[in-house]
């Protein structure tokens, strides 16, 4: 498995795996727009030119928000989830970020006990936050003193 910067070339399998995972999706245009921002960060973790899973990051000077986390589904439970997740938190603070905020839908468990697993703590609820279905979003964030 490689880990690298999202580039453009990576558009169509990654909107595959976002059309795949969410009820509303990110578009294509969506995604283009982050990639030429200089406050993002988005990886990628591929295989044989196959992209297996992608995650984002916004950064605003020692803060960042993760916009998404996604693993194929007929890749997932084998810690490529977890493997974004410290590489994106490493490369964040390499680049000064310490604290990372992000939302999750409150009945993602598998998603919770990964941010968890990697120094999140839950900080509350933000209430109908997601659509098709409607959830509540658990809001978490990485302090610092969880590095």
């Amino acid at each position: 498995m490689i880990l690298r910067e999202m580039l453009i070339d990576d558009l169509e399998q990654v909107m595959e795996i976002e059309r795949e995972l969410f009820h509303v999706p990110w578009t294509r245009e969506g995604f283009f727009t982050f990639l030429t921002r200089e406050d993002a960060m988005f990886l990628v973790v591929e295989e044989k030119e196959q992209i297996l899973g992608y995650c984002g990051l916004l950064m605003v000077l020692d803060e960042g928000d993760i916009t998404n986390v996604a693993v194929r589904r007929d890749r997932q439970k084998e810690g490529i989830g977890n493997f974004l997740m410290e590489s994106l938190i490493r490369l964040a603070a390499e680049r000064g970020v310490t604290t990372i905020h992000l939302e999750v839908r409150v009945g993602n468990d598998r998603a919770i006990r990964l941010y968890e697993r990697n120094g999140f703590t839950r900080d509350g609820i933000r209430k109908g936050y997601y659509s098709d279905p409607t959830e509540d979003a658990l809001l978490m964030t990485r302090h610092p003193e969880n590095n």
